[in-house]
């Protein structure tokens, strides 16, 4: 396609288009004819013929008021007549991979000028790999999922899948075996747990809380225990169409009677020759919608048990409405009297507390990397307003209640950051049993600081946005997202509360007998 040629024109130029249906206006060195457009805008055509926008230069009062997503609409980007002769545009969307400039909206490992004893260059080009993906494939599909509630689409699940996006979310193992990682930019066998925890970063990046759980979190959380405690045969027939994206699965545990206490599940499943006959109820079930299998907690005869139940008879879901969009496809299922087979069973019968509790390090880490990553999207957000809005004539940076605010908001994201990296290189460092043994408790109390720290940054940013905060759509629309949506961190994959008592149970139990004041 060509390059559409643009007109230049003076400021002179512009300054002779200000009235009514001749209105011409300047944003950031573009031209913009206005003149049919000015009965349709949104906020009445009067705001249009204002002193300080009509033939004038308009930048400072359109991103006022407007994101700069709007001018790339492509109904208000058609309005464009040309550009302003010796001028460029300052305001530009980053490129597919582009890092930001802003202060603090990026970890310190990819600030210039920065170093980190963390990452490699390797990681570095992943990053950027990764980064682009979502940028190109996921970014504009979250946009419209939000929005209607709808499931993620099959041909962004089969792109996630072709890169190995999905295997690469459950970290590094035995299933990366012989698949190529984002075009081979990093082997199987050397791909980490920095490499997986830049994977949800980047998906946290461009999705709302809605479309992380929604793009296949439950097959993140439901899976593992497939892979680790599954019959050869079982890994077989689940785990390759599970990672191609053909089924999808879901980590079914969560009851209306027993919430974070496991061990009070009511679900039952009764032995019966080579069957197991499970009934029961499971809620708030993350992906339960739409998903094949469900790896779900059971009680029997012989202790709580965990197996993998497949979508048929007996099986029915419907969806539960939450605070977020319905895309993550949160559920309510039933078992009535479904017939499992005895070869679904994942691990030793009465052993599946290990099975669960062995799985939810994992999950909470990986909730943990998504967390941090949108609070510091928020803390971007903040800066970039604080600078642009004028109140009493100067930016809104200008009030020092503003500052003190932002450097809370600083302070918080970077103090979670560098302490995720820190448990994220003991990780690389431990085998799978030394993480349960050391790194539960650790986990655990992150996860409680960055689900604490989420909440107090989104009502500062509520602050910081006044009433834009509480509007879906326009400036503040990711603010009020996040304070919408900030504390489902609190609660999905152990309440906060829990996990503090457990990290410090943990550490009690490593006290020394002769440790005295």
């Amino acid at each position: 396609m060509a390059t559409k040629v643009l007109k230049e024109f003076t400021i002179e130029d512009v300054a002779k288009h200000n009235i009514e249906g001749d209105l011409w206006v300047i944003i950031d060195s573009k031209v913009y004819d206005l003149s049919r457009f000015a009965n349709l805008h949104p906020g009445g055509a009067n705001v249009l013929y204002a002193d300080g926008v009509a033939g004038k230069d308009a930048t400072q009062v359109f991103f006022g008021l407007h994101r700069l997503e709007v001018l790339l609409r492509p109904q208000y980007a058609r309005l464009q007549i040309g550009k302003i002769q010796g001028q460029e545009e300052v305001v530009k969307p980053l490129a597919p991979g582009e890092l930001s400039q802003v202060p603090y909206a990026e970890p310190t490992w990819l600030s210039r000028g920065y170093f980190s004893p963390y990452y490699s260059e390797g990681h570095r080009k992943f990053q950027t790999a990764v980064r682009a993906f979502f940028m190109e494939v996921v970014q504009p599909e979250s946009v419209r999922c939000e929005e209607s509630g709808k499931r993620i689409s099959q041909e962004v699940v089969d792109k996630m899948s072709e890169a190995n996006i999905i295997a690469m979310r459950l970290g590094p193992g035995k299933h990366l075996k012989g698949r190529t990682l984002m075009g081979g930019i990093v082997k199987p066998e050397e791909f980490d747990y920095f490499h997986e925890a830049i994977v949800h970063a980047e998906l946290a990046r461009v999705s709302s809380r809605a479309v992380v759980d929604g793009l296949l979190a439950g097959l993140v959380i439901g899976l593992p225990p497939v892979l680790n405690y599954g019959s050869p045969e079982l890994v077989a027939k689940v785990v390759p169409d599970a990672l191609a994206g053909k089924k999808y699965v879901a980590l079914a545990i969560s009851e209306a009677f027993a919430g974070s206490d496991v061990g009070g599940l009511q679900t039952t499943a009764v032995r019966d020759g080579d069957y197991w006959v499970v009934t029961g109820t499971k809620k708030w079930i993350t992906n339960g919608t739409f998903a094949d299998y469900f790896t779900t907690g059971c009680k029997t005869d012989n202790g709580f048990t965990v197996l993998l139940i497949e979508r048929g008879p007996g099986v029915s879901t419907k969806q539960i409405k939450t605070g977020y969009s319905s895309v993550a496809g949160t559920a309510y299922i039933t078992f009535d009297k479904v017939r499992v087979p005895v070869s679904h069973t994942l691990g030793k019968v009465g052993n599946g507390m290990s099975v669960i509790l062995s799985n939810f390090n994992h999950e909470r880490w990986m909730v943990i990397s998504c967390s941090i990553t949108t609070q510091r999207l928020i803390v971007e957000e903040c800066l970039k307003w604080g600078t642009q809005r004028l109140v009493f004539g100067k930016p809104l940076t200008s009030q020092p209640v503003i500052r003190a605010k932002l450097a809370a908001m600083i302070s918080r994201v970077e103090a979670c950051q560098n302490w995720h990296e820190s448990i994220t290189y003991q990780m690389n460092q431990m085998s799978y049993n030394e993480m349960s043994d050391k790194l539960a408790g650790p986990i655990g109390l992150l996860k409680q600081f960055v689900s604490r720290t989420a909440r107090e940054t989104a009502e500062d940013a509520t602050q910081i946005f006044g009433g834009r905060a509480l509007t879906t759509t326009g400036m503040g629309k990711l603010i009020e997202n996040y304070h919408r949506t900030s504390g489902f961190d609190a609660i999905l994959a152990g309440a906060e509360d829990v996990l503090g008592d457990l990290g410090v149970r943990q550490a009690l139990k490593k006290m020394p007998r002769d440790a005295r004041l």
